[in-house]
């Protein structure tokens, strides 16, 4: 992580990812990129569903391949990129016939690695295969829910799910929000972790910087009026007040369970994701 000296409030607290020594600094690939409008938290009616976000530097979009449909064909990473839409690092890489494609990068690939996508592949890192030859208890990123349905599961930097057993025609993966589920073992998966593992520990350490990001301010509900939120009102600074937390519109927040019950995919978690409380309970 690279600091900053303190030459303002802010400046002591910030840090950043060091990207010297690891992006080789090429331009995106022109054919690869084009613009796009982003959706800044509303709908397709134009209405705001979620809160505080808009604004930011404009973005180049470019086309990472989720797919790998090019299989036995061997792949070179020719350079190393930074993609503003995604925290994971991307690379261009040139297949042996001569088609270029970025993909997201597992964290110790370099340029001139090169990987493929194969039943038969190497268990190496930037290698793709069916779950099903993944031996347990190996890292994984990018990976399908159906097979050919393109990579869904682990794409964040620094994130990875864990093989934990195969049987009856499926894999248990452990998710990084520590729930386990059942997956196809027919369902391709890249072995490794996603590169930039260091970007957690990003402190913006002003509110312009957030801002940069598309990131717009977040009022508390207890600075508002009892009009606005279940919080607001009171002189001075006043407790919560209420029995349970809520959302402005009064909903309940800790603690309830949102998830549907009749959910098509509930048949696959095999247990659910560890919470606060059941953390606080096994203390």
């Amino acid at each position: 992580m690279k600091t900053y000296k303190p030459t303002s409030k802010s400046r002591r607290q910030m840090t950043h990812v060091t990207r010297r020594g690891v992006l080789t600094g090429h331009l995106p690939m022109k054919s690869l990129t084009g613009g796009f409008k982003r959706s800044v938290g509303r709908n397709s009616q134009g209405r705001i569903t979620v809160r505080h976000k808009g604004g930011g530097h404009k973005r180049l979009f470019r086309e990472v391949d989720f797919l790998y449909n090019k299989k036995e064909i061997p792949a070179k990473i020719i350079s190393v990129e930074y993609d503003p839409n995604r925290s994971a690092f991307i690379g261009l890489a040139v297949y042996k016939d001569g088609e270029k494609r970025y993909v997201v990068l597992p964290k110790s690939v370099r340029p001139g690695d090169s990987f493929i996508v194969s039943e038969k592949a190497e268990l190496k890192a930037g290698n793709r295969l069916p779950l099903k030859n993944i031996p347990v208890g190996t890292f994984v990123y990018n990976v399908e829910i159906k097979q050919g349905g393109g990579a869904k599961i682990g794409r964040s930097a620094g994130i990875f799910a864990q093989v934990v057993a195969n049987a009856d025609g499926y894999t248990n993966l452990k998710m990084p929000s520590s729930e386990v589920r059942k997956v196809s073992e027919n369902a391709w998966a890249c072995v490794g972790t996603v590169s930039n593992e260091e970007h957690h520990l990003e402190n913006y350490g002003k509110a312009g910087r957030s801002r940069w990001k598309g990131i717009r301010p977040t009022v508390r509900g207890t600075a508002m009026n009892p009009v606005d939120h279940p919080y607001g009102g009171g002189e001075g600074r006043q407790g919560r007040g209420t029995k349970r937390p809520k959302t402005m519109w009064g909903k309940v927040t800790g603690g309830r369970k949102t998830r549907s019950p009749k959910k098509y995919s509930n048949i696959f978690i095999v247990s659910r994701r560890r919470t606060k409380k059941s953390r606080k309970s096994q203390a």
